[in-house]
């Protein structure tokens, strides 16, 4: 599976080659549960490790086109993660101080301590994809950042923080029934915006810059995974394999205690 998603260095992505509603090899949902069980257990206690040991960090960064599913997907991890040791960080328009510092100052804020695991919904991504779809910026100054940022990612990994970024790759008729549950479902009209269909128009350009962002910035060190998203049940299993891949690649172990001696007893 990890090799289906992973985005090596030097592809070029392009998105609307991609699928997004394979099955990955599992069977159907019952069979995707289960495995998402078994993940998550994996999970809890390799997390459980990394915040004890207290030596290393990681930072997992998630996009998706609106309605992606970036929610979801992290309510999903939530019951294999131990809150202690966990963060999310929301990325929304730039105001105020934000506004007026460097793109990445905010960011690098709310990057991970060692011993934590940081899920961002939305990042840094947002500078190189939302201004140049809205021309915000001239190209000159955002084609720069793609060297930023992935000499920004380098400098975290080598301070110990591993980094792993995943895109929730949807349909854009999945996008249109997501959008409509938020307008006819009267608990989820919170998550509507009037800009969301003003995006929705730009579409294929966001799907490109994405797609650029994307082949710019995956790295050995720091891999982008693109993930078909369509079936939640298979996003859901997809993200906790990536996740588990990375918690075993940093290998932590539980620290010793000097504190402890042979024949210590409590009395």
């Amino acid at each position: 599976m990890l090799d289906e998603l992973l985005v090596p260095k030097g592809r070029k992505v392009r998105l609307d080659t991609l699928p997004t509603d394979a099955m990955l090899g599992l069977a159907d949902k019952v069979d995707g549960q289960a495995q998402l069980a078994k993940l998550r257990a994996e999970i809890s206690e390799l997390q459980f490790t990394l915040n004890a040991e207290g030596k290393r960090g990681m930072l997992v960064v998630i996009q998706a086109m609106d309605a992606g599913g970036k929610d979801g997907t992290i309510r999903q991890l939530g019951p294999a993660l131990n809150p202690a040791g966990v963060r999310i960080a929301p990325f929304k328009v730039p105001a105020g101080r934000e506004a007026q510092q460097d793109y990445l100052w905010r960011i690098h804020a709310q990057c991970p301590a060692k011993g934590e695991v940081v899920i961002f919904n939305r990042s840094h991504y947002e500078d190189v994809v939302v201004v140049r779809v809205k021309n915000i910026i001239p190209e000159e100054r955002w084609r720069k950042r793609f060297k930023h940022i992935v000499n920004f990612e380098q400098q975290l990994i080598d301070e110990g923080t591993e980094v792993v970024k995943i895109f929730l790759h949807i349909s854009k008729e999945v996008q249109r029934i997501r959008q409509q549950e938020r307008i006819d479902v009267q608990k989820k009209n919170w998550k509507f915006r009037l800009g969301d269909l003003d995006d929705r128009a730009h579409w294929d350009d966001f799907q490109l810059a994405y797609g650029d962002a994307i082949s710019k910035t995956s790295t050995a060190n720091a891999p982008w995974y693109i993930i078909p998203s369509d079936r939640k049940w298979v996003r859901d299993v997809a993200v906790a394999t990536i996740l588990r891949h990375h918690l075993l690649r940093i290998d932590p172990h539980y620290p010793t205690n000097g504190d402890i001696t042979p024949g210590l007893t409590v009395v």
